[in-house]
């Protein structure tokens, strides 16, 4: 166990620890035990959501060198800079959120609803500019901040996903310490961790938590940026980050090995952010059993490669845990993929980056 909370400071945003509970349904389908961890109702900040556990620790740094806003950077219908916001105004804090078009989506609401809107309501300032997907630092988010400067702000720099920041593998290597106290109550052990990634630094700091542990297992990261040798870069870049500052701490010190850095690719297309059939497939099949809302961008691409999995026997005889991160606000802005599935080729294309 690592007990991260004895060598960092923390605010605390969320409800943790977030529940465990059987997927009934599903497990009977599949033939295999399956379990979710719910992290999408661990937090009652605007929907809350997988960035609340990483912004506890961020949140508590930025409140002790003295800032005064958040600023960070996301696609138009991000998860992530609307928990920002969320946490920003929680403690009194303003923030600064730069909305890229990561994808174009065919639909004149998709800039108004789901999460954006919520931003909105929090008081958040939303800048809409930048295109394309991209872990690499981005020009809007340096001019986002250095506004909040010039108006004599300061502000507080997170990265997307608040995944490249020295602190943003400690929420989820933390989790993992919540998964074995919670298995220990429940006199079980899961196998395998099935969980969405994409900025790197959930998968990383799960990686880095559970390495950490005496009983290994796998963690199996679905691939949502549709390129995976991206991902692996910042996950592996992330966990030995995590390993290197946990350690410099004075605590646990935590090797991770290339093997425990697994990143399936098989589930991100069509590119990131595009859904595919079998994602709307998978979505609609953990609603209609479970009553579990995922969405078309990282869980529902995360659940379809679990189910996926299970029918070609990948987990036989063993018993799953799926990381639900949360991101339903973003079904709205998604409707028409739900209409018309077949056509989802005409709805959407992917927004190249552009240096």
């Amino acid at each position: 166990m690592l007990a991260l909370d004895k060598l960092f400071p923390r605010k605390t945003l969320g409800f943790f620890p977030s529940p465990i509970h059987k997927l009934e349904r599903l497990s009977a389908m599949l033939g295999v035990e399956v379990w979710a961890k719910r992290d999408d109702v661990s937090s009652g900040l605007a929907f809350g959501g997988n960035k609340i556990r990483k912004l506890e620790w961020l949140v508590a740094d930025a409140l002790a060198k003295g800032c005064d806003t958040l600023v960070s950077i996301g696609n138009i219908q991000s998860n992530h800079t609307r928990q920002v916001c969320a946490a920003a105004a929680a403690v009194g804090m303003k923030s600064y959120t730069v909305q890229e078009t990561w994808l174009e989506w065919d639909d004149p609401v998709y800039d108004k609803v789901g999460n954006i809107l919520l931003t909105r309501i929090m008081g958040g300032n939303p800048i809409m500019g930048g295109y394309g997907y991209s872990t690499t630092e981005k020009d809007t988010w340096a001019r986002a901040l250095e506004e909040v400067r010039a108006k004599g702000g300061k502000p507080y720099a997170i990265p997307a996903g608040a995944s490249d920041h020295p602190l943003g593998g400690l929420g989820y290597a933390n989790f993992a310490d919540e998964v074995a106290m919670q298995e220990q109550q429940l006199g079980i052990f899961f196998d395998n961790i099935v969980v969405a990634t994409c900025t790197g630094s959930t998968q990383a700091g799960m990686v880095v938590g559970f390495a950490a542990q005496e009983k290994r297992r796998r963690v199996i990261g679905i691939d949502t940026a549709d390129d995976e040798a991206m991902t692996r870069r910042a996950v592996t870049k992330i966990a030995n980050d995590t390993c290197e500052l946990i350690a410099a701490k004075g605590g646990q010190r935590v090797v991770v090995r290339d093997a425990d850095i697994e990143i399936i690719p098989d589930y991100s297309g069509p590119a990131y952010g595009l859904p595919s059939e079998q994602t709307i497939a998978a979505i609609r099949t953990a609603a209609e059993m479970e009553a579990m809302l995922t969405d078309p961008v990282y869980e529902g691409k995360s659940i379809d490669g679990l189910i996926d999995m299970a029918k070609k026997g990948h987990f036989k005889g063993q018993r799953v845990l799926y990381a639900h991160l949360g991101g339903a606000p973003a079904l709205n802005a998604y409707y028409k993929a739900f209409e018309d599935p077949e056509n989802l080729t005409k709805l959407a294309r992917e927004a190249r980056y552009k240096e």
